[in-house]
């Protein structure tokens, strides 16, 4: 296919597949490297409601989505440009938010019929004229990251896992990112594993090359970087942590301190790893054995005069309803 560079001003790309393929990863190492090129960028890391979802389900699918444009843009972006699908489950409940012809790269090595199965589809749609209207590259990446850590002392369960960097590899050539900082990222990630460093370095690398070599994609794409922004010291930061920040500076506008009663579960562990970096600022964290105990000490501690706060999700929820009726009406 062509080489051809196509600049673009504004692209939505969506990772999706299941919780074990490293999505949120993929997503957050193209992020970081897109904010270095000088793009302005806002993400949306999309979460499986079911705690342990079965593998290869449609519940079970976990997607990040990221908005990278060359002017400035306040939101993560409604319909992708480019979808990265991992199984038939992250296919099939992903693919009708594309735009008209955007482009879609399907992992086929995850699309045997037990796969099918597992998502409840009695037709492939990589086959049954599904996916008629979008620009379709179908790539075994399961065997092509085998074949990059060929040689390498793992087991296959390990080399798999390294099939996420192959695809962040893909989608550096396409929109012409580099891959340093993320091959810096792993030196320093996985210092004291050097085996695993280099495994998913190959990755990357050789999904980068394949990119390069094979030219399965319709062209390149460039988005240039941001022009005339004022000079300063800028903050990529996630959802998380600004909530984190928020509350702390809330706690401090009101007079207040801040107090964190919390469980941990997906995707709210981060604000009560945060705000517990948070000592200096008069915030007190506390990590209790269930969602109960999560909630019931943030309102003992608004008894007490402080903020009460309290993180969850949406299983957790569920666990806090009563203890959050005795807060309502105290």
């Amino acid at each position: 296919m062509s080489s051809e560079l196509i600049r673009q001003d504004d692209v939505t790309i969506r990772f999706a597949g299941d919780s074990g393929d490293g999505m949120q990863l993929t997503g957050t190492q193209f992020t970081d490297t897109t904010a270095k090129v000088g793009n302005d960028l806002a993400t949306f890391p999309d979460f499986p409601a079911e705690i342990r979802a079965p593998a290869g389900t449609r519940a079970g699918v976990s997607g990040f989505q990221i908005h990278f444009s060359s002017r400035d843009i306040y939101t993560p972006g409604d319909a992708p440009s480019v979808l990265v699908a991992m199984n038939p489950a992250a296919l099939i409940t992903n693919y009708q938010d594309l735009k008209p012809g955007g482009i879609i790269l399907a992992n086929i090595g995850n699309f045997a019929e037990k796969d099918l199965a597992k998502a409840h589809l009695d037709t492939n749609p990589l086959e049954d004229g599904t996916l008629a209207g979008y620009r379709v590259i179908q790539e075994d990446i399961n065997q092509r990251t085998v074949e990059a850590l060929e040689g390498m002392d793992l087991s296959k369960k390990d080399v798999l896992r390294c099939k996420n960097f192959y695809t962040l590899g893909m989608m550096y050539w396409l929109f012409s990112r580099p891959c340093e900082p993320t091959l810096e990222w792993l030196q320093a990630k996985f210092a004291k594993k050097p085996e695993l460093a280099e495994a998913n370095t190959r990755a990357l690398k050789a999904g980068y090359n394949h990119g390069q070599l094979l030219r399965l994609f319709q062209g390149r794409y460039e988005v240039p970087p941001v022009k005339d922004v004022h000079p300063g010291t800028y903050r990529n930061i996630m959802g998380n942590q600004a909530v984190a920040i928020g509350l702390a500076v809330g706690a401090h506008q009101a007079g207040l301190k801040a107090f964190l009663g919390s469980y941990p579960i997906t995707p709210a562990t981060d604000i009560l790893q945060y705000m517990a970096l948070m000592k200096n600022y008069d915030v007190v964290t506390c990590q209790m054995e269930d969602e109960i105990a999560g909630i019931c000490t943030a309102i003992g501690a608004s008894f007490a005069g402080r903020l009460g706060i309290t993180t969850t999700s949406g299983p957790g929820l569920a666990l806090k309803t009563e203890a959050l009726g005795l807060a309502v009406i105290t």
